[in-house]
């Protein structure tokens, strides 16, 4: 027997002693939606999260910046509660910034269910979800946009291909891209891009496009569900 199927039938003897073990355990808690919108007009926004588990469970909330963006501008509550089985959590997204906020930002949570320990049982194999969802905080004077992509610029200027979004909304998207009718797949560096930023992509040698060209882009919905492809005009300078 070969190392690799050594290493198969070790992991699937893990993987079964799991499934059969009377006191193993999962941990789930699930938010209501797939994204968390927060209106600096209303100060605030929330999301309901439910405790799937059988049991109670300690949800842990936890906010973190993109890398673009450092700037701390909500403050969770509660951090930390206790969810009986089968119940929801109320959570605060509360917004504390210094300045004002003029254009939308972007930022992740997730939430996890920790497991209560209880010392008068066996031992356990303790499982824990935890969900990463986007935070999207808007402007009080931002009116909603359901398609913030169709404002994103590109240009090609030789062979340097530039996408600005001078626009106040963040645009989330695949980050895979095709300029066409070539049909060359380029990659953003995250699935989003924020108000202000530029990005710049090098074409191939050789690359040629006519007074047609265009870029299809893959965009996402509000709430992150795939929509149809948009070709983005592609101006030449």
């Amino acid at each position: 027997m070969n190392i690799l199927n050594k290493l198969i039938l070790l992991a699937l003897s893990i993987l079964l002693m799991a499934f059969l073990s009377p006191t193993s355990q999962a941990a789930g808690m699930l938010p209501e939606t797939s994204v968390v919108l927060v209106n600096v007009a209303e100060g605030e926004g929330t999301m309901n999260v439910t405790n799937t588990d059988n049991q109670a469970a300690l949800l842990y909330t936890s906010l973190e910046n993109v890398p673009e963006d450092k700037e701390s501008l909500l403050v969770v509550s509660p951090p930390v509660a206790r969810v009986e089985a089968g119940e929801k959590q109320l959570v605060r997204f509360i917004v504390q910034s210094q300045r004002p906020i003029t254009t939308q930002r972007l930022k992740r949570v997730t939430f996890e269910g920790i497991p209560q320990k209880d010392p008068n049982a066996q031992a356990k194999i303790g499982v824990t979800v935890r969900q990463d969802l986007p935070v999207l905080i808007s402007p009080a004077d931002l009116p909603a946009k359901t398609d913030p992509w169709t404002l994103l610029e590109w240009s090609l200027t030789g062979r340097d291909l530039t996408v600005k979004n001078d626009s106040r909304y963040v645009v989330r998207l695949n980050q895979a891209f095709n300029v066409m009718p070539a049909n060359l797949t380029l990659e953003l560096p995250a699935s989003y891009i924020l108000p202000g930023k530029t990005h710049h992509f090098e074409l191939p040698a050789g690359t040629t496009l006519g007074a047609d060209a265009s870029v299809r882009l893959y965009p996402v919905t509000l709430y992150g569900f795939a929509t149809q492809p948009f070709d983005a005009p592609l101006k030449k300078h």
